[in-house]
């Protein structure tokens, strides 16, 4: 099982965390950008291994978590509408919005459905012309690439029956957000692999320099992760700051040459808002001018208000590393992952998830 076991390995587990425990003299707060870095922490029982004086901190590396209710709301309303039907990944659905989710929209009748690929909207809305087939299209710069090719593709084969809600978000703008912020404490970073297999590590660059911060891309796995605690906490208490590569075995410095093609080719970079966070300057992507008839935003003449989140969820404390979740007063009571307050109490790689399904702070 080459690239699995031998990064699930006990020896090797043993070892890192028998070096971090050795080198590390100060306090650290290391975020890791990605949720399911966070996941793979908490349900491995990574961070109780840890020393004391490292914290990991979450970050808001979770597409579903940082969909803005606003945006939920958008996908509501068209789901709402005669001749629509709405598909997206299966976590989207219980996302709650302003009014309700887009699974509670589908219990009233709506027509909304689970996919696994946006390829599959693409030939849905083929096989049924007489509908309005839109994709709910949630994720970094990831997922970004096959929702990028959907439209490619509708538009090759003349598929004028389709398009996609886009609520793409980017990762180092996100980063330069948190960095800048007058509350900041984090002293370095994981990065996500798998978001930078596809952009490669070029952007990074200027965030290590300007905010003199390490950041270190990992992959998932128990030993990626202490490795690149290993390698963040070595440079913290050298006083150095770069960025380095654990995640060799997929990450590339150039990325994936043609899914950024395809992303330039369908998406101009804009400004997102993200939930409990608020609007990040050219932090998202949105469907182009070129492609303008497959933006559901264009097509459906969406405008609607702003819908404020909910005051009692603080998904935005937990998202920029400001409180754990179980610092949440309705963390486990008023919210659960069956009646979520928030995104991050419903996604798989939601931050309040992990805590609820994996660990016993709760």
């Amino acid at each position: 099982m080459k690239y699995l076991s031998e990064y699930r390995d006990p020896e090797l587990v043993k070892q890192y965390l028998e070096e971090i425990h050795k080198i590390t003299t100060r306090p650290w707060k290391i975020m890791e950008i990605c949720g399911g870095q966070t996941h793979g922490l908490v349900k491995n029982g990574i961070i109780d291994m840890l020393p004391e004086k490292i914290t990991m901190v979450h970050g808001p590396g979770c597409p579903v978590c940082v969909t803005p209710v606003s945006i939920i709301d958008e996908a509501v309303y068209l789901a709402k509408k005669p001749n629509v039907i709405i598909c997206s990944f299966g976590d989207m659905l219980r996302v709650p919005g302003s009014q309700k989710s887009l699974l509670e929209a589908k219990a009233e009748g709506a027509d909304v459905r689970i996919l696994y690929s946006p390829l599959e909207a693409v030939q849905l809305a083929q096989e049924n012309p007489e509908k309005e087939v839109v994709f709910f299209a949630v994720g970094f710069e990831t997922t970004a690439p096959a929702n990028a090719l959907s439209i490619v593709h509708a538009d090759k084969t003349d598929t004028r029956n389709y398009s996609i809600l886009a609520s793409h978000v980017l990762v180092p703008p996100a980063m330069e957000a948190i960095l800048g912020d007058e509350e900041n404490q984090i002293d370095a970073f994981l990065a996500a692999g798998h978001v930078c297999t596809i952009m490669g590590m070029e952007e990074y660059y200027p965030v290590v320099e300007k905010y003199k911060t390490p950041v270190v891309i990992t992959g998932f796995e128990p030993v990626d992760l202490l490795q690149g605690i290993l390698m963040a906490v070595q440079q913290l208490e050298k006083g150095e700051y770069k960025l380095e590569n654990q995640y060799t075995r997929y990450v590339q410095r150039e990325g994936n040459r043609m899914a950024k093609q395809t992303m330039e080719e369908v998406f101009d970079v804009s400004d997102r808002m993200w939930r409990g966070i608020g609007t990040i300057p050219q932090s998202g992507y949105e469907v182009n001018e070129k492609y303008r008839q497959y933006n559901s935003r264009v097509k459906f003449n969406l405008d609607l208000p702003v819908a404020p989140e909910n005051p009692e969820c603080i998904s935005g404390d937990i998202m920029k590393g400001l409180k754990k979740p179980v610092q949440c007063p309705n963390f486990g009571t008023k919210c659960k992952p069956e009646h979520p307050l928030g995104a991050p109490m419903v996604s798989s790689e939601g931050a309040c998830a992990a805590y609820y399904h994996y660990s016993d702070k709760k």
